[in-house]
């Protein structure tokens, strides 16, 4: 089998190298080369993905059976169809890492494969679509959104688009699931979001690379949206006792009610990582993926491995997300007083 990985260095895209590779697959890598070393093993080839000259260079080094795109998050959709354009004739098949972010109803409803998507022409640029009053839709759910149609619009049946809503595990760059590690560990009283037994559904980026993989070696015609999401997810009091546990922290969760988070203007997705009152934002059937093959791991098996990486190396890259994640001492402080 022979690979293209877009991206290919972190996170996702490493673990989606080193699945690969584990399968005996001949991997090219296509990336600039600044956000981490490349896994030992693969081809490398450097440049960037929004220019031209690049891309026709990179081409050069196929055919490939199929490429995992991983690196397309901060793209205007015009972007991804210069690289579909480019790879058109080389690539047999492309897998897109996309976002639940593209269904009109998310975070509002529950979705399924089946639900509508954002519209968003395949040639837009990053100024195209709007941010709702309350968060959603969002500018980034238009863009994905056109970058799926920028891949359908070359490779048709032969494009998957694999929607995760939050991916969790070692490596993780954006600092959700690290916060709350560290948070427990410190000890102490802290916040936690109730109602306790409020459903969540993290995935593994373990398991999102397996399933991708899984999805560029089939030939089944079974191109399409799959909802990349955990089925049986966990309770949040589940997720913050795991992470109380696997520290051997002191910490006390203090269950606070939505009403009076708000109150005291706490951000939701950021200050409190994974916490969003929206109806629909854990509400993400996979009944296609998991019909389709996909596997998760508990969720507290990605904790526990999280805690082991976190422990032992620390954050991946240098993110600016890392810092949005998390509530200052001083202002949980204040609120816990206040309670």
């Amino acid at each position: 089998m022979r690979l293209l990985v877009l991206g290919g260095t972190w996170f996702l895209g490493r673990a989606v190298v080193e699945g690969a590779l584990a399968q005996g697959w001949r991997v090219t890598t296509f990336n600039r080369g600044r956000s981490g070393a490349d896994v030992l093993g693969v081809r490398a080839v450097r440049g960037d993905r929004t220019v031209a000259a690049d891309l026709a260079r990179l081409a050069e080094h196929g055919p490939w059976d199929a490429v995992i795109d991983t690196s397309s998050t901060d793209l205007a959709p015009r972007e991804v169809l210069l690289a579909a354009t480019a790879l058109r004739g080389r690539v047999a098949r492309w897998v897109h890492v996309s976002t639940v972010s593209v269904y009109a109803d998310w975070p509002h409803h529950a979705l399924t494969e089946e639900s509508g998507l954002l519209e968003c022409p395949a040639g837009a640029d990053s100024s195209y679509g709007w941010t709702g009053a309350d968060g959603s839709p969002t500018v980034y759910g238009f863009q994905k959104a056109g970058g799926e149609r920028a891949v359908a619009q070359w490779f048709g049946d032969a494009a998957v688009f694999l929607r995760p809503g939050v991916i969790l595990g070692p490596g993780e760059y954006v600092g959700r699931l690290p916060w709350w590690l560290r948070r427990a560990e410190r000890g102490g009283r802290f916040i936690a979001p109730g109602p306790a037994a409020r459903h969540i559904q993290p995935v593994d980026v373990r398991d999102v690379a397996a399933f991708a993989l899984d999805r560029a070696a089939s030939r089944d015609g079974d191109g399409g949206g799959y909802n990349v999401t955990h089925p049986d997810g966990i309770s949040f009091e589940e997720f913050v006792r795991a992470c109380v546990e696997v520290t051997g922290g002191s910490g006390r969760p203090v269950w606070t009610d939505p009403e009076t988070l708000a109150e005291h203007r706490v951000t939701q997705w950021t200050e409190l990582p994974l916490w969003r009152t929206h109806a629909g934002v854990w509400s993400v059937s996979p009944a296609r993926a998991v019909s389709a093959g996909l596997r998760c791991r508990p969720v507290t098996d990605t904790i526990r491995d999280t805690w082991a990486w976190l422990a032992h190396q620390g954050k991946p890259v240098e993110h600016p997300r890392w810092a949005e994640h998390g509530i200052s001492p001083d202002k949980e402080e204040k609120i816990l007083t206040a309670l």
